[in-house]
């Protein structure tokens, strides 16, 4: 006698339907955050070149201004909500690595090669090197996250795959 299919707890069910409303609103929050963007842009643009061309009560105060507002819609679409609900990672990205970090350690190398009279070339060389070291100093993050997506992958072909798993 085979027993019916269990049919899920209610809290299984209360975590599907959590799922699937976090999905929906994150994809609502990433189309009103990617209009907020798309608006941001000749926005951001607009306020420069008024801040440009008038003096206002300090350099760039206009655009400053959108930047706050933009910082501050961000703040409220909060994209990513859905994981306050679930455990934290502990993935933690250094600051030497974010967007502002990468791009304030390239500045610093052409800054230092244009005060020290470099040419166009020593210019490109040093930038070349400063590339490459952070290739290099980020590589060992790229290789495990490849060992993870092998090692996964793996393991379905372990379950999914019958000869896999009469070979074994």
């Amino acid at each position: 006698m085979t027993l019916p299919p269990s049919t899920p707890t209610l809290t299984n069910r209360d975590e599907r339907w959590r799922f699937l409303r976090d999905v929906v609103v994150f994809q609502f929050k990433m189309f009103l955050d990617n209009v907020r963007d798309f608006a941001l842009m000749p926005i951001s643009l607009v306020a420069a070149l008024i801040d440009l061309v008038s003096k206002g009560e300090r350099e760039g105060a206009l655009f400053y201004k959108v930047l706050r507002w933009g910082s501050h819609s961000e703040e409220v679409i909060d994209v990513y909500s859905a994981i306050e609900h679930h455990e934290t990672s502990d993935f933690k990205i250094s600051r030497g690595y974010t967007v502002d970090g990468v791009i304030a350690r390239l500045e610093g190398v052409l800054v230092r090669e244009c005060e020290k009279g470099g040419t166009a070339a020593s210019i490109k060389a040093a930038m070349d090197r400063a590339i490459d070291q952070l290739h290099a100093e980020t590589s060992g993050t790229r290789n495990k996250a490849g060992a993870v997506i092998v090692r996964t992958a793996d393991k379905l072909r372990e379950k999914f795959d019958p000869e896999t798993r009469e070979k074994d």
